[in-house]
C-alpha cells in the first residue's frame, strides 16, 4: 500500500467522523441525545470508552456535567482533577488541550507520542466560545494510540469541538430566550388576574403556581402578613424549619434576602407605601439561586405585589357588596347571608329548600393550557347558564374559584336534582365561543360541571345545607366527573 493512499485513507476517516459528528448534532437537540450522537461519532475513528462534556455556568462559576446540569463536577470527582478541569477553562488558549495531565498545543505535534500511555488515555480538550474556553470535553480512551493520535485527528477533534461547541451555545440561548418569553407570560398572566379578580384565596394559588411552574428547579412558597405575623398560604405545609426561621425573623427591610449558602431567598412583597404585605420563597435543594433566577423572582414578586395590594383594596371596597364582579351572580358573603336567611324561612315555614354545589371539571387545565383570560370567560359563560337555567326565586352564587352554590326555596330533592341535570346537560352542550377573548389561541372551548344536591333536614344547621351538597359534589368528582350526586343523608 502506498503512503499517497494510506495519507488518503486518514483523511477519509477522519472526513466520515467529522460527517457523523454534524449530522448527530443536526438531529438532535436533548443534551442525552447529543452526548451518544457525538460518542457514536468518535467510536468510529478511536476506541472510546466514555465521552463527557462539562459546561462551565458563569452565574454559580461552576463546572456541571452537560447532560445533568444539577450535578457540578466537584461532587463526582478529586480535588485534584477539578482543579485541573478549571484550569484549562480558564487559561486555555487557542488549539490547547491536555493529554495524561500533559498541556499540549497542536503546533507541537510533532513531540506528541512521549505522552500517550499504552492503556488508558484521558484527554481534555477545551470548547472555545471566541477566544474564551467555556466548557471541556473528556474522552477517555482504551488500549494503544500511537497509530491513531495523528495530526489529522486532532485536526478533526478541533473542528469537532467548534461544531458541538456551536451547538450547544445555541441550546443554551435557545434555553434563555424561552425562560425570558416564560418570565413574560408569567408577568403578563399575573397582572390579568388583577383586572378581574379579587378574592385572595383564588389569587394566591394561581399566582404560586405561575411562579412554581416557571421557577420549576426551586420549591415555591407564599406567606402573607396578617395580623403582625407571617402564615403560610401556599402550598398547604412547609416542614424546612430554616425557611420559617428566616421568615419570621424578616425585618422591614424591602429587598430581597439570601441564606448563607444561596440555597434560600426572601423575596418581600412590598405595597406602595413600603409596607410589607408578605413573601415569596424560593428553596433550591439541589444548588444556589442563580443571579438570573434572583431578578427573574425579584421582579415576579414586584408584580405580585401589586396584585395581592389591589386585591386587599377591593376586598374592603367590596366586603358590603353582594355581586361578584366577574360573573354577576351574588359573591359568597352575600350567599352565607341569603343562606341563613332561606335556613330560617324554611324552619319557620316549614316548607323545602335545597343546595346545588357545582365545580366546573379541570377548570385548572383550562388556566394552565390557554390562559386565565379564557378561564374567566369560561367563568362568565357557566355563570350565565346558571342564571338562565333557574327560577326568579332562586338564589344563584359563585362561591370561590370555579365553583357555584344555589339555593332553590320551596323545591323538593328529586326537583332540586332535575334542576341540576338541566345544569349540567346545558354546561356540556355548550360551546364556549372565545373568538373575542384576547390572546386566545383557540376559537372555543367545551367543559363540563359535577353537581352535588342535597335537601335541608329538619335539625339541620345552615352551614350543613352547602357542606352536605359540597360532599356530594366531590364524589362526583372523584367518580368520574360530569355528573350529578345527591346526598340523602
Amino acid at each position: 500500500m502506498s503512503e499517497a493512499f494510506e495519507q488518503e485513507s486518514i483523511n477519509s476517516k477522519e472526513l466520515d467522523f467529522l460527517s457523523q459528528v454534524s449530522i448527530g448534532l443536526t438531529q438532535n437537540s436533548e443534551p442525552t441525545d447529543i452526548i451518544e450522537a457525538v460518542s457514536n461519532a468518535f467510536r468510529s475513528i478511536i476506541k472510546l470508552e466514555n465521552l463527557n462534556i462539562y459546561i462551565y455556568d458563569e452565574n454559580t462559576q461552576t463546572l456541571r456535567d452537560y447532560t445533568k446540569s444539577w450535578i457540578v463536577i466537584d461532587e463526582i470527582h478529586e480535588k485534584k482533577y477539578t482543579e485541573k478541569l478549571y484550569q484549562i477553562v480558564k487559561n486555555s488558549k487557542y488549539d490547547d488541550f491536555l493529554i495524561n495531565d500533559n498541556t499540549i498545543n497542536i503546533k507541537d505535534f510533532w513531540d506528541i507520542n512521549k505522552y500517550i500511555s499504552t492503556r488508558k488515555n484521558t484527554i481534555l480538550f477545551p470548547m472555545m466560545k471566541g477566544d474564551n474556553p467555556y466548557g471541556i470535553i473528556e474522552l477517555i480512551i482504551n488500549l494503544t494510540m500511537s497509530d491513531i493520535l495523528t495530526i489529522d485527528f486532532f485536526k478533526a477533534l478541533i473542528i469537532a469541538s467548534y461544531q458541538i461547541s456551536l451547538k450547544i451555545q445555541n441550546k443554551v440561548l435557545a434555553d434563555k430566550m424561552q425562560a425570558n418569553i416564560d418570565f413574560h407570560e408569567s408577568m403578563k398572566n399575573i397582572a390579568k388576574i388583577i383586572e378581574t379578580q379579587y378574592d385572595l384565596s383564588y389569587i394566591i394559588p394561581l399566582i404560586g403556581e405561575m411562579i412554581d411552574k416557571f421557577i420549576s428547579d426551586h420549591l415555591i412558597y407564599i406567606f402573607l402578613k396578617q395580623k403582625g405575623s407571617f402564615n403560610l398560604v401556599w402550598p398547604m405545609a412547609c416542614r424546612d424549619t430554616k425557611i420559617l426561621e428566616m421568615v419570621n425573623n424578616m425585618s422591614t427591610d424591602t429587598q430581597y434576602v439570601l441564606a448563607d449558602d444561596n440555597k434560600i431567598g426572601l423575596f418581600p412583597l412590598v405595597a406602595a407605601d413600603s409596607s410589607v404585605l408578605g413573601v415569596i420563597v424560593a428553596h433550591s435543594h439541589i444548588d444556589k439561586l442563580s443571579q438570573r433566577e434572583i431578578d427573574y423572582i425579584d421582579q415576579l414578586t414586584k408584580q405580585s405585589s401589586i396584585t395581592i395590594q389591589r386585591a386587599n383594596m377591593y376586598a374592603e371596597v367590596l366586603q358590603h357588596a353582594t355581586l361578584d364582579a366577574l360573573t354577576g351572580l351574588n359573591n359568597r358573603r352575600q350567599f352565607e347571608v341569603r343562606l341563613k336567611q332561606e335556613v330560617a324561612m324554611a324552619k319557620r315555614k316549614n316548607h323545602p329548600l335545597c343546595a346545588i354545589m357545582l365545580d366546573i371539571d379541570f377548570f385548572k387545565k383550562v388556566n394552565d393550557n390557554h390562559g386565565h383570560a379564557v378561564g374567566d370567560e369560561v367563568l362568565k359563560n357557566v355563570a350565565a347558564i346558571i342564571k338562565s337555567s333557574l327560577r326568579e326565586s332562586d338564589i344563584p352564587s359563585r362561591y370561590g374559584g370555579e365553583e357555584f352554590a344555589i339555593l332553590l326555596p320551596y323545591t323538593k330533592l328529586e326537583e332540586a336534582a332535575t334542576v341540576a341535570q338541566r345544569l349540567r346537560s346545558n354546561v356540556e352542550a355548550k360551546h364556549v365561543d372565545l373568538t373575542g377573548v384576547k390572546d386566545a389561541k383557540i376559537s372555543e372551548i367545551q367543559v363540563t360541571i359535577s353537581v352535588g344536591v342535597y335537601e335541608y333536614h329538619e335539625g339541620d344547621e345552615p352551614q350543613q345545607l352547602y357542606t352536605k351538597a359540597d360532599k356530594a359534589l366531590y364524589f362526583a368528582k372523584e367518580h368520574g366527573r360530569n355528573k350529578v350526586i345527591i346526598n340523602r343523608g
